[in-house]
């Protein structure tokens, strides 16, 4: 490695910010061209409001989680620890999941089809841009204790 290159993954932007680019882009798109509206109102509170609620819980117990094992959360800056315990038990990228809840959760609740739509599209950045370079990062950083973890527990669930 570059001794002058930074200790990152090098990820393409930070993983909130591909997440309300799909939001964004899902409402513009819903101006230029409306979808049809989800059934009735309270299907979209019944939905939504659990899946942005327990994206935002699973989000806060993975970042504590982080922050008592001694490591900062963003993906831009370098991991001083690997971290397992908490929701890293069970999933390698808790904090993705309750993104991904979050956003599934937001986009009922907004009524609004063409961001749902745009879903796998930030998934499939969030895959290629963040997560593969963050695995390949961990594996180089971590050697055989991340390639342990990942044998261990699944990316997602």
């Amino acid at each position: 490695m570059d001794e002058a290159a930074p200790d990152t993954a090098g990820v393409i932007a930070p993983p909130p910010l591909l997440f309300a680019a799909g939001l964004a882009a899902g409402l513009l798109a819903d101006v230029a061209k409306p979808a049809p509206r989800l059934p009735s109102a309270a299907w979209r509170v019944a939905g939504g409001l659990p899946l942005l609620a327990a994206g935002l819980l699973l989000v806060g117990w993975a970042a504590h989680a982080m922050h008592r094992a001694g490591t900062p959360v963003p993906p831009t800056r370098a991991s001083v620890v690997l971290v397992v315990e908490g929701p890293f038990r069970f999933t390698r990228n808790p904090v993705y999941l309750g993104m991904t809840l979050c956003y599934t959760g937001v986009a009922l609740l907004l009524d609004r089809l063409w961001v749902l739509a745009l879903l796998p599209g930030v998934l499939a950045a969030l895959q290629r841009g963040v997560v593969a370079r963050e695995e390949r990062y961990l594996e180089r950083r971590f050697g055989e204790a991340y390639r342990r973890y990942r044998r261990g527990v699944a990316r997602w669930l």
